[in-house]
């Protein structure tokens, strides 16, 4: 049985207060079941534990210091970061983001109707691919009901189609990695469309580092 394995994981939210983000980004990682990353993850869970930090990696937390990182100084908090991307470029998986920039929406409902047509033009685009897979399951932990709904009523489609919401995202190293690029992406995006950038962000990127991490993961681009 031929089984596709996809991690998923958002930035932003539907709101469109004075506080809500700017951008709403999902990031999806893709995993061939019968390819074995293994080596890689235990790698991966072995650098982690010489820095002395083996939980899940939260890039929001990680960036602006919060949370389990808030004793971290930015030279362990940036060693943890270049663990989850090294295993990230290693790995042989393929990834995608989408990013709707939320000034040319006017509310939740239409911002619903723009990811849905992003997520519905990568299926067709890539139609071939996924209809060869007997299974493909999808572990989006329904952080963002909306946003699950819309990838549930998407993926049916396709025969043995599971959304598993409940799994040890500690263990699944590939759903931190969809979570890393959410801000690699939404990084890059804001750059090339002259947004501004949060102090934290600033602070933990430069642009030449993103660049050069851009490379390498566009190399796996879906």
């Amino acid at each position: 049985m031929k089984k596709l394995n996809i991690f998923v994981d958002e930035t932003g939210e539907f709101g469109f207060g004075n506080e809500s983000s700017e951008l709403y980004g999902i990031s999806f990682t893709f995993h061939e079941q019968d390819i074995d990353i293994m080596p890689q993850i235990n790698k991966l869970n072995s650098r982690l534990e010489k820095l002395g930090y083996t939980k899940m990696i939260h890039m929001a937390d990680l960036i602006m210091r919060r949370g389990d990182y808030r004793g971290f100084d930015i030279s362990k908090r940036k060693s943890i970061f270049n663990s989850i991307y090294q295993f990230s470029r290693r790995i042989s998986v393929k990834y995608k983001t989408i990013i709707v920039d939320k000034k040319y929406t006017d509310n939740a409902r239409i911002l619903r109707q723009k990811l849905s047509i992003e997520i519905n033009n990568m299926i067709r685009e890539h139609e071939n691919y996924f209809s060869k897979f007997d299974k493909i399951v999808m572990y989006y932990d329904n952080g963002q009901e909306i946003l699950g709904t819309i990838l549930d009523s998407i993926f049916y489609r396709f025969d043995g189609f599971e959304h598993r919401i409940h799994f040890d995202q500690k263990e699944k190293r590939l759903f931190q990695v969809s979570d890393m690029l959410t801000y690699i992406d939404k990084y890059d995006y804001k750059y090339k469309n002259k947004l501004s950038f949060s102090k934290s962000e600033k602070y933990f990127f430069g642009f030449e580092e993103i660049r050069r991490i851009l490379k390498e993961i566009n190399k796996k681009r879906f």
